[in-house]
């Protein structure tokens, strides 16, 4: 049988990878896929260095229409990132009746309707595993090992980078800063870390777990999205003396009157196994209603644990190349004419447990105001310990709340904040029992 013949964007990290893994497995991987899977083609920028990288065996060319156009190619696998010049391509190779793999989850999450659409109308597949947690198969997982189920909720760590700036606060005892600078150093960060320390990178991996979990489209606009830039030290101190750790957690979770979406530093109970997940590694927990909770672990980055999703996703898609369109597994878990456009919650409307730490003068009178103010906004206390900063005369005050709506909790915050006994901004943190 004729080998699947495949062009490669791209030849950095993830596709190099992919192409000694390709390589590497080759009889392996035909064994799984039938058939043999050859890179035959790839794109580059450094036309010399690409050309020592892959040797005689595939062809290197500067312009990627040229493998995207190419009618001896099967299937494309998308690897240069970015939102533009991908969306064009992956387009152009749908147009021309190619299958895709990409690893690129900004283009899912920004353009994944579109391009699932016209996938669909052209009878081709676009295969993700690698735009979410790297070598974690969760989209497997969620989309075919979990669909006897209706999902509850998705929970995770899904950025290597935030986990492994948390891990060294928590364990050294550093500022962010001092530990940002040392991440970017090992390779963990980019020079601008932005999509990372801000948790833009996990909110387009969230929404594409959305999507598949609850049949929905995908709606990244519609996430809330904050990252740890701001975390104090003190904070990663208190959560620890109270049986907490923070991480950068991503959750989106089902109820009767629409989906959450949410990305944001979150404290979990440091004997959960989630609290436990260090340094640059990834874990997605997943509720159904009918397996209960599960939870995958592994390496979220990196060449080779990238690339294992990736041709992964080159195994599938070449077992179906022949198969009806129609019989194939849907794009999003969900027939396409079964994707519901449920409401997507504010963050105003989710229900969920805090931490509030106040800076206050430390005098008589101040913990009855900001109480009373807790208990008229329907907040209920579970916890609370006060703490001496430098100066003698203030405190830190930290209370742990029962759960309570966001609202509710943004509403109480403005009150206290506005007590002249209240000495800076309070800060709010959002608590998940992962129960």
């Amino acid at each position: 049988m004729e080998p699947i013949r495949v062009g490669l964007l791209g030849l950095g990290v993830v596709g190099g990878g992919t192409f000694k893994v390709l390589a590497r497995n080759a009889e392996e991987i035909a064994r799984r896929a039938g058939r043999h899977i050859v890179a035959t083609k790839v794109s580059a920028r450094d036309l010399v260095k690409a050309k020592a990288r892959v040797g005689e065996t595939a062809e290197v060319v500067a312009d990627p229409f040229a493998i995207v156009r190419d009618p001896e190619i099967d299937i494309v696998v998308e690897l240069i990132g970015g939102d533009t010049l991908a969306r064009e391509l992956v387009l152009e190779a749908i147009a021309h009746g190619k299958h895709v793999v990409t690893a690129n989850k900004a283009l899912l999450a920004k353009h994944g309707n579109e391009i699932f659409a016209r996938a669909s109308d052209k009878g081709v597949m676009v295969a993700f595993e690698a735009a979410v947690a790297g070598g974690i198969p969760i989209i497997k997982a969620i989309r075919e090992g979990l669909s006897a189920n209706q999902i509850e909720w998705v929970a995770g760590i899904i950025n290597g980078t935030t986990n492994f700036i948390l891990t060294e606060m928590r364990a050294r005892g550093l500022p962010f800063a001092d530990v940002l600078a040392e991440a970017q150093r090992l390779g963990y960060a980019e020079a601008d870390p932005t999509f990372d320390i801000e948790g833009v990178d996990a909110a387009h991996k969230l929404t594409l777990l959305s999507s598949i979990a609850f049949g929905v489209p995908v709606r990244f606009d519609k996430a809330h999205i904050e990252g740890i830039s701001k975390l104090a030290q003190e904070d990663i101190r208190y959560a620890e003396e109270l049986g907490y750790r923070i991480k950068l957690l991503g959750i989106t979770k089902a109820r009767p009157d629409g989906i959450e979406l949410r990305v944001h530093p979150t404290l979990i109970d440091a004997r959960r196994v989630m609290a436990n997940v260090e340094g640059a590694m990834n874990a997605v927990m997943v509720k159904g209603d009918a397996v209960g909770a599960t939870l995958y672990y592994g390496q979220g980055a990196g060449e080779e644990p990238t690339a294992s999703a990736v041709v992964a996703d080159l195994v599938d898609v070449t077992r179906l190349h022949t198969a009806d369109p129609e019989h194939r597994v849907p794009h999003l878990a969900f027939q396409p004419d079964a994707i519901t456009d449920r409401p997507m919650l504010s963050i105003e409307d989710i229900r969920t447990s805090y931490y509030l730490r106040l800076a206050v003068s430390d005098q008589p009178g101040v913990l009855a105001d900001i109480t009373r103010i807790l208990a008229d906004a329907s907040i209920s206390i579970v916890s609370m310990i006060q703490k001496p900063r430098e100066d003698a005369s203030q405190a830190d005050i930290i209370f742990l709340t029962h759960e309570a709506v966001e609202r509710n909790v943004n509403a109480a915050i403005a009150r206290i904040e506005a007590l002249p006994a209240v000495l800076s901004a309070v800060t709010r943190l959002r608590i998940e029992t992962l129960a």
